[in-house]
């Protein structure tokens, strides 16, 4: 949500009173509901103020963390600074605070989204009646902004829970469709961070049921992009089905995952989408293998396919023995040559570096042959980019950094799809340095042979030539085949 829609909003406290305040940014205990709530554009910008990355425990959208009060009891909002009383990030605060006094919430009934004004706020106590009547018109006026509706349904945890000290001021019928809207089913649940553990045992291990599986059968696949595109899943009859919500419709990024009939599977996914996009063509499969393909009624399913994924010998990779590789060899041999290269696992404390690398990597790959597409796909990336760099860890990721001259030129995160192949999810080094790139490829190989890896997936060449032609230069051992599904 752009923020610029809410900075006409008068804010209805002074901040001389906020500033004489003991109540708000303050909490009793670490876990409190009322902590303010991030959506991811927010945590993007309140880690460009210098917020650390560990105050959010999910950069797709979470409430802070919270650290400890130095000057007493309870805890703070990391934004917060007790000295002055006053927000480092006051410019970039979320929603959820610039809202405040006001609060979103449920009705006591769970049945609609209310605004209302927090009794617990000194100042509310003692405004007059009047005054936030003509504050709330105001508030949702705004509430009523495509920008705004479409970022509370894309997180519903900003509406908080009901609270008696909390006044009703009116119903928000517009809030309250949009969010019926964004999650058409009860069972859909908005895939997180905290989800990962659930997806290693329902998908990971049964996923594509073949010894190399694609690559989407990995949770970080998606989660990366949970930050620009709303991901939802939902068990049904022992099935994992994930969904995910474009600005069109639904759709599926990967196949259904269970132990029952694939094909039903498929058809009960296809009369979901039809009903929630009403009858939209977007409704479709991505990720499916022609195999899979093959067992659905061809009367009712069409399959489409996509660029393959390219499958290595790890092996091959790291010895990049023969002719075939002589110029990899070389550029290795080169950057070795003329640069001291230490290669490390990434730490969280590598954020800044990561980030200031990819804003130049971003320039240099804009200033070379870059196509339409290629532009494109570089704007998305930001974010996924940031989504690693924050929560990798968490997300069943591993990531590693190039170091030159104490500076940070090179950084590559992947993920293991089943105990011998390993996928190599982002790569990133500085174009200034011949031969850098192809060292990095090379080591996250090395590192994951020696944890067992046998097979390496580079992923697909997103349709971009120029990429097309570097992983083919690769020579790979295996090209999967992949499509995407639709009714006819």
């Amino acid at each position: 949500m752009s923020m610029t829609v809410l900075q006409p909003l008068p804010q209805l406290v002074s901040r001389t009173a906020c500033a004489q305040c003991d109540v708000c940014c303050r909490f009793p205990e670490p876990d409190s509901f009322l902590r303010p709530y991030f959506t991811a554009r927010e945590i993007r910008a309140a880690l460009s103020r210098g917020l650390a990355a560990s105050c959010f425990d999910d950069p797709a959208g979470t409430q802070v963390t919270l650290v400890h009060d130095p000057q007493g009891e309870g805890c703070l909002c990391p934004a917060f600074d007790p000295a002055t009383a006053g927000c480092r990030i006051y410019e970039d605060r979320p929603l959820d605070c610039v809202l405040y006094p006001l609060a979103l919430m449920w009705n006591a009934q769970g049945t609609e989204v209310v605004l209302g004004w927090d009794t617990k706020c000194p100042f509310m106590r003692e405004s007059l009646p009047e005054d936030i009547r003509r504050h709330a018109e105001r508030v949702q006026a705004l509430l009523q902004d495509e920008s705004v509706l479409a970022t509370l349904g894309d997180h519903p945890r900003l509406i908080g829970r009901y609270q008696e000290d909390v006044i009703e001021l009116s119903p928000l019928p517009a809030v309250t469709q949009r969010l019926r809207a964004h999650r058409p089913d009860e069972r859909l649940q908005p895939l997180r961070v905290v989800d990962a553990p659930r997806w290693s045992r329902r998908v990971r291990t049964g996923g594509g049921r073949e010894e190399i599986p694609l690559a989407a059968y990995g949770f970080a696949y998606h989660y990366i992009w949970t930050s620009t595109l709303p991901y939802w899943w939902m068990e049904v009859a022992d099935t994992y089905f994930l969904f995910a919500r474009s600005p069109d419709g639904w759709f599926m990024p990967l196949p259904p995952v269970g132990p029952g009939a694939f094909a039903e599977a498929v058809d009960r996914a296809f009369d979901w989408m039809r009903d929630w996009n009403a009858g939209s063509p977007v409704s479709r499969i991505e990720q499916v293998t022609d195999a899979q393909a093959a067992v659905l009624a061809a009367s009712r399913y069409r399959w489409a396919s996509e660029p393959p994924e390219y499958v290595y010998r790890a092996e091959t990779l790291i010895s990049l023995a023969g002719d075939a590789y002589k110029s990899q060899r070389a550029l290795c041999n080169r950057v070795e040559r003329e640069h001291k290269v230490e290669f490390r696992p990434y730490q969280p404390s590598d954020y800044a570096g990561c980030q200031a690398l990819y804003a130049r990597w971003s320039e240099q790959k804009r200033g070379g042959s870059l196509d339409q597409m290629g532009r494109w796909l570089l704007e998305d990336a930001a974010a996924a980019h940031t989504m690693a760099w924050v929560a990798g860890a968490r997300a069943d990721m591993t990531g590693m950094v190039a170091m030159i001259d104490g500076g940070l030129a090179a950084y590559t995160f992947g993920y293991w799809l089943t105990p011998s192949v390993f996928a190599v999810l982002l790569e990133v080094a500085d174009r200034a340095v011949p031969g850098l790139a192809q060292a990095c490829f090379r080591e996250t190989c090395r590192v994951a042979r020696g944890q067992g890896a046998e097979w390496i997936n580079a992923m697909d060449d997103a349709g971009l030539s120029g990429l097309r032609e570097a992983k083919r230069a690769y020579h790979p051992a295996q090209l999967m085949a992949r499509g995407m599904v639709t009714a006819r």
